[in-house]
């Protein structure tokens, strides 16, 4: 049942929302959290990552802090290198193309570890994320491209992790309730009009934090602004985050922000559903790309795969992957590198083709070109530098020449049966343009005032991400932002703002 009246309420239950309450929590603030969702999908997109979270860290010690069941035997056998904040700054700043907005940024890296910290007090429990940052080499474990932590059974552990703070902290939590609007006035945002139960009502708060994703579930918003042809996407998450939390916002003169047109998406199977799959999870997903060449319907690379480490390019592949002829592509590799794919590769929903030939193999590409596709996968074979050594840890520059299109690193020849090959298409995580934000989490206005009563934090605050996104920063951005806003709308309600 909807009560009357909270000093803070949180629209929205993933990550950075149950952060956001949380926080208010602490501030003494009676605090209600709206989920859309009913009980058995809450917790938004968060419950379909991996729980891969970047943040800094100077050395070992750090990671112990955070993760205390780490053993001397696995300290021994693992290079986990550092993550300094400079590094952490200088990924946001080449991977956005230098047009993410500096104070997030500021706010995001130098919170990154104290937020983590924050966060394993209330109960969430972190690893290193073994399975997918780390190959073996020399017998010693080593981390790449800044991304060594995860979240105690990836989403779903945190997502349930933050539930059970929250429900020991006396937060409460309505589900199938949807945020329709908000109350707002002269005297700013006063309460969240919500339709629950079949019916609309009123809920009176001193401050509201929305939460509750981006458009990426509107077939019609992306559409309008990412662009003709984004209708075609799969979705890898919640079927919820349909972009309410950003229209009300507008409606109530919140001022849009950030890379409107750009957007998180991934190489997913080409023949997964068209929203995310919770007993799938992030499955679908199919990440091992830079140790293959990927052909499309023409039969043609169309992509450096080896541009740089998986961190740095995935996010912005899938919409190459999207314009490619029928929005789809094949990964192929051979048996030099079979060993290295990830989990994903091995779940039952998979579409692949296996062969023990080249030749065989391009017959089973379904829609693809197989004369042209033999053709290209020649044609890359001779162009290999197989005089520079391969390893999967660094940038190997083990590159390509004369193609059109290089492989920079990581390039080995497609020529040891037996072959695979996975089918790929476009999935959309989340969508990068939002509302503007204040240090303080509050929602600017057209004018640039911050809007009395109302914060935000997630996916839908815009300015951060530009045209691609360093792995494992969204649900970091989300904790700091949703710590944030919820401190920030706590203080408020409890009169010490």
């Amino acid at each position: 049942m909807l009560p009357e009246m909270k000093d803070v309420v949180v629209i929205g239950a993933g990550n950075a929302a149950m952060c956001a309450a949380l926080a208010a929590r602490e501030q003494g603030a009676s605090v209600l959290v709206l989920e859309r969702a009913p009980e058995g999908e809450r917790g938004g997109n968060t419950r379909f990552t991996a729980g891969a979270i970047r943040c800094v860290y100077d050395g070992v010690d750090d990671l112990k802090a955070l993760m205390p069941d780490l053993t001397n035997e696995e300290i021994a056998n693992t290079d986990f290198g550092t993550y300094t904040a400079e590094k952490f700054f200088d990924d946001m700043g080449r991977v956005t193309e230098y047009r993410a907005n500096p104070d997030l940024v500021e706010l995001l890296v130098h919170r990154s570890r104290p937020t983590l910290r924050w966060m394993r007090e209330k109960g969430v429990r972190f690893a290193p994320i073994w399975g997918r940052q780390a190959f073996k080499v020399d017998g010693r474990f080593k981390f790449w491209g800044g991304l060594t932590v995860e979240a105690w059974g990836g989403g779903p552990g945190l997502v349930d992790a933050l539930f059970t703070a929250a429900a020991r902290e006396g937060i409460e939590v309505v589900y199938e309730a949807r945020a329709v609007s908000l109350v707002s006035g002269d005297d700013g945002v006063t309460g969240v009009r919500v339709r629950h139960g079949g019916r609309t009502r009123e809920v009176r708060a001193k401050a509201v934090v929305i939460a509750a994703g981006g458009f990426e579930a509107n077939s019609e918003m992306r559409t309008r602004y990412l662009g003709p042809g984004w209708d075609l996407a799969k979705v890898r998450g919640s079927r919820f985050n349909t972009g309410d939390g950003i229209t009300m916002a507008l409606a109530a003169g919140a001022m849009p922000y950030g890379n409107w047109s750009g957007c998180h998406a991934v190489g997913w199977d080409r023949n997964a559903p068209e929203f995310g799959d919770l007993a799938v999870g992030d499955g679908f997903q199919k990440h091992s790309y830079p140790f293959s060449i990927m052909l499309n319907a023409n039969g043609e690379r169309f992509v450096d795969e080896g541009a740089d480490f998986r961190n740095y390019t995935y996010a912005k592949y899938g919409r190459v992957i999207l314009n490619q002829p029928n929005q789809f592509a094949w990964q192929i590799f051979d048996r030099k590198t079979a060993h290295l794919l990830r989990d994903e590769y091995r779940i039952r929903q998979v579409t692949k083709v296996q062969a023990a030939t080249l030749e065989e193999l391009v017959q089973k590409l379904d829609d693809v070109d197989p004369v042209r596709a033999l053709a290209t996968i020649h044609a890359y074979n001779a162009a290999v530098r197989t005089d520079i050594p391969f390893d999967p840890n660094v940038k190997d520059g083990r590159t390509t020449e004369g193609l059109a299109i290089p492989k920079s690193n990581w390039a080995n020849t497609i020529d040891e049966g037996p072959f695979e090959a996975y089918a790929v298409t476009c999935g959309i995580t989340f969508t990068f343009g939002g509302l503007r934000v204040d240090g303080e989490g509050r929602v600017v206005d057209t004018e640039g005032q911050a809007i009395p009563g109302l914060y935000a934090a997630g996916e839908l605050v815009g300015g951060l991400f530009y045209f691609n996104y360093p792995g494992g920063t969204g649900l970091m951005s989300g904790a700091v932002f949703g710590k944030l806003a919820g401190t920030s709308a706590g203080a408020r309600a409890s009169g010490r703002a």
